[in-house]
């Protein structure tokens, strides 16, 4: 099958308070490829609508970028299509089944703060428009480049407030810029030439669970805002990201927080109906308003929207908004998948920056994080969640959702499973599926099968500038479960067959899918996954599988080489959810509106908890894995912040033994037995659970069966997993003679 792609195209719509639609479409180029809160009210304002410049008729516009993936021959087309949410602009590719079936896949802008030269910038003449629906461009107006997508959303000139902005990890006499997850801080400050009012402070030390050093105020003679160089040959701000030149240059042991001035927000909420609407048009409309027609007019019977990380993010925030309702009342999306993503991304605030990742004062936990309503005591806000405006309209989609150790660890997950009072699971809803991946890095590792890892020191903390870690890299990877998860939602949406049973760590015991009452257990037990030479006690009750963050409550073994007892303090460990106070202006329950306290005052800390461990480290309560029924190792969904003397360490300090914000670790096992023992190390090395490259097979052979069985695998990575453990160089490198202690009988 050839797929036919429509790209660079353009969707010109107008988002006025009450009503929204695409107009126009504009179709660039096609190409031939080999491959592929009150719920009663149908859609959460969007904030600063009402102020956004209008054009002749009284609407507000946007420009939004969109590009489909469909069969050439359009009679094999499916029926199904994946809209998927671009990450920062990128693209995504399709699936070799999804092409192979015929789904068709739309990729439509949403991110609409302009960030930059890269990103989600918006090229100059993005307005620029064929003269008739043919397609011809007048000169000088000319089809705009399409290096990314994007979304041109109305911008409020001459407003001004005051953010923050962060300096981390930086040295010496060169300029320095103000960025959030590596994209510049998407504002510019209301006078580039004069730093006036604004505040630059020293910070000597921050810990995980919010305490502060504080040092010194910077004078405002001592530093300047330029475009690069340095503060005696600064060069002058003209694009993103806005830079900062200091007298005495960085020091890398500080954190330097701006608190500023900044101008020109953007209507970013019109982004989030951008995206609704372009999806909405090409599934029930003919042609746009000039007559262009709609090239998968009738086609598409099921839409599913599909976003990783920040999209999987935006994918709960356009739910929690009410927009799988389009303005006829339509549902948008029978399905949705948001993957290794646990919070609402910032896109109907002032002042949003969609790019955070949950560092220090930056948005994205605030209103309800669950999908059901459930109370929020510890922040004293409604009782909500994020489905109550679908619920009302009976436009909710099919949901499943899938995550793992990192998104734990520092993004912020838990609290979506059992609140801010964190002693109760949050029951799902019937329309959800969730599972969990369990010792997971996020997105998941590369699947090598070696016991010959790559070397620490290899690992970059995500985050703005945040360092390197000490640990390997988690090889865990998330391949198979995405694939046996994207079968499942398709045949759910098309046929109503149910998904595998709900798989995550929970207080209450997990039966089929199910919440159950902990004393409603007098026959049913449930023991901790064990490969060969673990542990096969059984506990006569169901024991949680969601404990607190501590290294006693998760039975984390002691003495496992590179694991200092320090990490599982509070202040290095887990990244909580902060609860900010925003201002008055600030709805902390919608998480819309204007956001006037820079920095915000932490009211509470809410507790996050994380999965138990079994013997060797690696996680309990997700859905069964190779990796942690036959491991190579202790596979961890957080690694550590290398500092001076350690390895992999590269000169940024700040964070230096604290979690390496959301990557994951591994620590392998010995080889033998009297390996093991010299190194003090309490985990069976391969020679005890194993003894044999065939023994390892085996475990590896029982471990994908079971996976299989229980519905979490395909039969082909079923099968790639154990011709992956036979052609592995475990207990089978030359010497070896297939033996994981080549001395021993």
């Amino acid at each position: 099958m050839k797929l036919l792609c429509c790209a660079a195209a353009v969707a010109l719509a107008w988002a006025p308070a009450s009503e929204a639609r695409v107009t126009r479409i504009v179709i660039d180029s096609t190409t031939t490829i080999a491959n592929p809160a009150d719920a009663t009210k149908p859609y959460q304002e969007i904030t600063d609508l009402g102020r956004a410049p209008k054009n002749a008729k009284g609407n507000a516009e946007y420009v939004a970028t969109w590009r489909i993936r469909m069969p050439s021959d359009p009679s094999l087309a499916s029926g199904v299509m994946w809209h998927d949410v671009p990450n920062r602009g990128g693209n995504v590719g399709l699936p070799n089944d999804s092409f192979a079936a015929g789904d068709m896949q739309l990729l439509s802008a949403w991110q609409g703060d302009n960030a930059g030269t890269g990103a989600t910038s918006v090229p100059a003449n993005a307005d620029c428009i064929p003269s008739s629906p043919g397609g011809v461009y007048t000169p000088p107006c000319a089809a705009p480049a399409f290096p990314h997508h994007y979304v041109k959303t109305p911008v409020l000139a001459g407003v001004t407030g005051k953010i923050v902005g962060r300096i981390i990890n930086r040295s010496g006499l060169n300029a320095a810029p103000l960025n959030v997850m590596g994209n510049p801080v998407p504002y510019f400050p209301a006078d580039v030439n004069s730093n006036a009012g604004d505040t630059l402070t020293e910070r000597l030390k921050e810990t995980i669970n919010g305490k502060i050093t504080e040092g010194a105020v910077v004078a405002n003679g001592d530093w300047k805002y330029c475009g690069g160089g340095t503060f005696a040959a600064p060069t002058p701000v003209t694009a993103l990201p806005v830079q900062v030149c200091m007298k005495n240059g960085f020091d890398p042991a500080k954190l330097y927080q701006l608190v500023y001035k900044v101008k020109d927000p953007y209507v970013l909420g019109a982004g989030t109906a951008a995206f609704r609407d372009v999806q909405s048009f090409f599934r029930y409309e003919a042609k746009d308003k000039f007559g262009t027609p709609n090239p998968v007019a009738g086609k598409v019977q099921w839409a599913i929207m599909r976003g990783v990380s920040q999209s999987g993010n935006f994918t709960r925030h356009f739910i929690h908004l009410g927009m799988n309702q389009d303005e006829a009342g339509r549902v948008v999306h029978e399905g949705a998948w948001p993957l290794i993503a646990g919070r609402r991304v910032a896109n109907n605030s002032r002042w949003g920056q969609p790019d955070g990742v949950l560092e220090l004062y930056q948005m994205g936990s605030e209103g309800p994080q669950w999908w059901t309503e459930w109370p929020d005591r510890v922040r004293d806000l409604p009782k909500r969640g994020i489905l109550d405006r679908c619920e009302h309209s009976h436009t909710c989609p099919k949901i499943v959702e899938t995550f793992g150790g990192a998104e734990v660890f520092a993004l912020k997950m838990t609290m979506s499973w059992v609140g801010t009072s964190a002693d109760q699971d949050i029951p799902l809803p019937k329309n959800v599926r969730r599972y969990y991946l369990p010792s997971s890095t996020h997105g998941g590792g590369n699947g090598a099968t070696t016991e010959t890892p790559e070397a620490a020191g290899a690992v970059n903390c995500p985050g703005t500038n945040w360092g390197k870690g000490t640990l390997r890299a988690n090889p865990v990877p998330s391949t198979a479960l995405v694939n046996r998860v994207r079968v499942a939602l398709r045949d759910w949406v098309m046929n109503g067959t149910q998904p595998p049973p709900s798989q995550w760590p929970t207080l209450r015991e997990l039966r089929n899918g199910e919440l159950v009452d902990n004393d409603d257990h007098d026959h049913h037990h449930r023991g901790d996954h064990h490969g060969k030479g673990h542990d096969q006690h059984h506990h006569p009750h169901w024991q949680p599988t969601l404990v607190e963050a501590s290294k006693a409550a998760m039975n984390f073994p002691s003495g496992v080489p590179g694991i200092p007892d320090s990490i599982f303090e509070p202040e290095n460990f887990i990244f909580p959810v902060f609860d900010y106070d925003w201002g008055r202006d600030y709805d902390h329950s919608e998480a819309n509106g204007v956001p006037t306290n820079a920095p915000p005052p932490i009211r509470h800390v809410i507790k996050m908890l994380v999965p138990r461990v079994n013997a060797d480290g690696n996680e309990l309560g997700g859905v069964p894995t190779v990796q942690v029924d036959a491991p190579l190792g202790t596979y961890l969904g957080w690694n550590i912040t290398a500092g001076p003397g350690d390895v992999g360490y590269d000169g940024r300090p700040f964070h230096a033994g604290q979690v390496c914000n959301y990557v994951g670790g591994m620590v392998p096992f010995s080889k033998t037995k009297a390996q093991r023992m010299a190194a003090g190390d309490p985990r069976l090395s391969l020679e005890e659970r194993y003894v044999t490259h065939d023994g390892y097979v085996a475990a590896v052979t029982a471990a994908a069966n079971n996976a299989f069985a229980k519905g979490y695998l395909l039969t082909a990575d079923r099968d790639a997993l154990i011709a992956q453990a036979v052609a592995s160089n475990v207990c089978n490198q030359p010497g070896d003679a297939g033996k994981c202690n080549p001395a021993a009988p």
